[in-house]
């Protein structure tokens, strides 16, 4: 293994033992969040509400919404045959939430539920507001109100107690009701000779909604503080007998993670291991990209051996002075380039050949006509050419092939 990667291993290693030391002995800290969920156990979870529900509606049968909407969960129980148009079932349907978690569609097909019947209790700080308006209600949420409250209910028989709800309860509460239809239930307070309706049944054509402004009085804070679940109880004393139909899916879809990190995540130690080994594993990725091999010689490309033949014939004839050689090779290359590259017929080098060339080609016609008269008299010398000559016709040439 290579010297820095060892360093770096153990640079990894050493860090993560400081965590560890670091985090041995500290608290896990709190988890405020009001989730609102069956599985929780952190204080605004209602892990404690879904142990006790049963034993607070007793022989009461309680069936769980948590995979699909309560649109589709009504509406598959609707028998649309136009002999009954009717639920299959009949209840209350329950929700706990920090704020609305229910689409519209579901809640115009939970007023369909309740008209026929049936009941819906919902306990939530803002509610939806379809369901205000439908109901002809307001309420108020406010933001930067002392977490703590005061809680009664209206009726007296029920209970003549106040309890006061120190955490997760705000300050929400209805402002307008429906005096015809709306029966008050419950008030609350945070100031002296103050008080603000938090609990109401609402009637519905047949059916009637219970809405109830301060969720936190389910949560496991306060079931398992002093006497806080006796109001608890008493809210769902409210609930006429039946079937009842909680949807206990979240705002944050409450449903367990089934991810095989879920564990490690939660731990805010093992979180940090988990992510200094990626941190690891990318710099030694990014310290060993360059591949290891041996060194790939260099090859060079073969010479091009007609160039050098030519070359060599060249000076060949040059140096023997076989001048008249050389420029009848040099013509006969001339003309088999006009003949292929301009499809003009060479046998006669005369002024068509010239107009022809000078047409094709665009070269200058002095040139061209200088060209064929060195080839001519060339071919009518019958004595040894000189250098000057083959000088002049190769010239003459490649003013007109370059």
């Amino acid at each position: 293994m290579d010297k820095n990667i060892k360093i770096y291993i153990a640079i990894l290693v050493f860090v993560l033992a400081l965590i560890l030391v670091a985090d041995r002995d500290q608290a896990k800290p709190i988890d405020w969040n009001p989730t609102y969920s069956v599985h929780d156990k952190i204080p605004f979870g209602l892990y404690v509400f879904d142990k006790e529900i049963h034993g607070v509606l007793k022989n009461q049968k309680i069936e769980k919404i948590a995979t699909i909407t309560p649109y589709e969960f009504l509406d598959s129980k609707y028998d649309e045959d136009t002999l009954v148009e009717n639920y299959k079932i009949k209840g209350t349907f329950l929700n706990i939430s920090e704020a609305n978690n229910i689409d519209d569609q579901s809640i115009k097909e939970l007023f369909y539920f309740v008209s026929h019947g049936n009941n819906a209790f919902l306990s939530m700080k803002e509610f939806p507001r379809v369901l205000l308006d439908s109901l002809k209600l307001n309420s108020i949420f406010r933001f930067g109100i002392p977490n703590s409250n005061s809680i009664w209910l209206a009726n007296k028989k029920v209970s003549t107690k106040k309890y006061h709800l120190t955490e997760g309860v705000g300050d929400s509460y209805f402002s307008k009701i429906d005096t015809l239809n709306t029966t008050v239930l419950g008030y609350q307070s945070y100031q002296p000779k103050q008080k603000h309706i938090n609990f109401i049944k609402v009637a519905y054509k047949n059916g009637f909604f219970y809405l109830h402004t301060q969720p936190a009085a389910f949560s496991n804070f306060h079931l398992l503080k002093k006497d806080h679940y006796q109001y608890a109880e008493n809210l769902l004393s409210y609930l006429p007998k039946g079937d009842v139909f909680w949807y206990t899916k979240g705002i944050n879809d409450e449903r367990i993670s089934q991810s095989p990190l879920r564990y490690i995540f939660s731990q805010p130690a093992l979180k940090w291991a988990w992510y200094l080994s990626l941190i690891g594993i990318l710099i030694f990725i990014i310290f060993n990209a360059k591949r290891k091999q041996r060194v790939v010689p260099i090859l060079k490309p073969l010479p091009n051996l007609t160039v050098d033949f030519t070359k060599t014939i060249g000076n060949l004839y040059y140096q023997e002075g076989d001048h008249d050689n050389i420029i009848d090779k040099k013509i006969i290359y001339f003309l088999e380039r006009i003949r292929n590259e301009y499809l003009i017929d060479t046998t006669k080098l005369d002024d068509d050949f010239i107009k022809k060339l000078h047409s094709k080609t665009g070269k200058n016609k002095t040139d061209i006509q200088e060209l064929v008269f060195l080839i001519n008299e060339h071919k009518k010398s019958y004595h040894g050419s000189l250098e000057e000559d083959l000088i002049r016709i190769n010239n003459a040439i490649e003013k007109i092939l370059n």
